[in-house]
């Protein structure tokens, strides 16, 4: 297997505060890695230095072998790395297309002489793009929600919309921060089994869940994360079964 993504010895300060404190692993191309911990452990924080909207205090990242520790959060997109936020970022004023679409600026190829001009090449471009877009919405099991406002979907049904909006962008990586928080039961089912699907259509997945169900369910591999120090890592049932984790993170509330 290849390694895709790479943290060595990666640290993070705020002020006297060890966000993180030499977080090393690797992910192999096509894993569906989870990321655990209690709350404060630095997942989200891990996540924003790996995407480069963070930049460590030390450590370095690497993707493909090149070192990305400095790139900016738009360059490391560029390299087919795409993340969600644990809160939903919704225009509610546009349709649930038009929010897929806006996720696709990398994906557009278009210049703005075409889009001005209206050329044959360019509507032949925003013709594909909108088809596109629409098979990303039915790909999450939304296609019949295209037209209406994102401001009125369900909670849950938003959920799977950012999903599609990263999808347009054909990513080779994507970064999931808590994707089932806040959903319903039904509704994640519903997520299970497009994160399953993403997987399953060779596009590596890392995500930071507090449901451990849906981990273990999920993952092919688990790295536990409390106080900023990586405690254990490995086969979700493995990790499930280790004393440390159980002591840092199956007794106490979770992020």
């Amino acid at each position: 297997m290849t390694v895709l993504l790479e943290a060595e010895n990666l640290s993070l300060h705020f002020g006297g505060v060890n966000a993180l404190v030499d977080v090393s692993f690797t992910i192999q191309e096509h894993d569906l890695h989870a990321i655990i911990g209690p709350n404060g452990a630095g997942k989200t924080s891990l996540f924003n230095c790996l995407t480069g909207y963070y930049k460590p205090t030390g450590g370095a990242v690497r993707f493909r072998g090149e070192d990305i520790t400095r790139l900016n959060a738009a360059a490391v997109a560029t390299l087919g790395i795409r993340r969600t936020f644990q809160n939903i970022r919704v225009f509610p004023k546009m349709s649930v297309l038009e929010n897929i679409l806006a996720g696709a600026h990398l994906k557009a190829s278009a210049n703005l002489l075409s889009i001005v001009a209206g050329t044959p090449g360019f509507r032949r471009s925003e013709r594909e793009l909108h088809e596109y877009a629409m098979s990303r919405l039915e790909f999450v099991g939304l296609g019949e929600q295209a037209k209406k406002m994102a401001g009125d979907l369900p909670y849950g049904m938003r959920k799977r919309m950012e999903l599609a909006r990263v999808l347009i962008a054909d990513p080779t990586l994507v970064l999931l921060d808590e994707p089932a928080a806040g959903v319903s039961s039904v509704e994640r089912e519903e997520l299970s089994r497009v994160i399953s699907r993403i997987h399953e259509n060779g596009i590596c997945v890392v995500l930071i869940e507090h449901d451990v169900e849906l981990v273990m369910e999920l993952a092919t591999d688990v790295m536990v994360l409390d106080n900023g120090r990586v405690i254990a890592s490995g086969r979700p049932q493995e990790v499930r079964a280790n004393p440390d984790v159980i002591r840092a993170y199956m007794g106490r509330s979770r992020t």
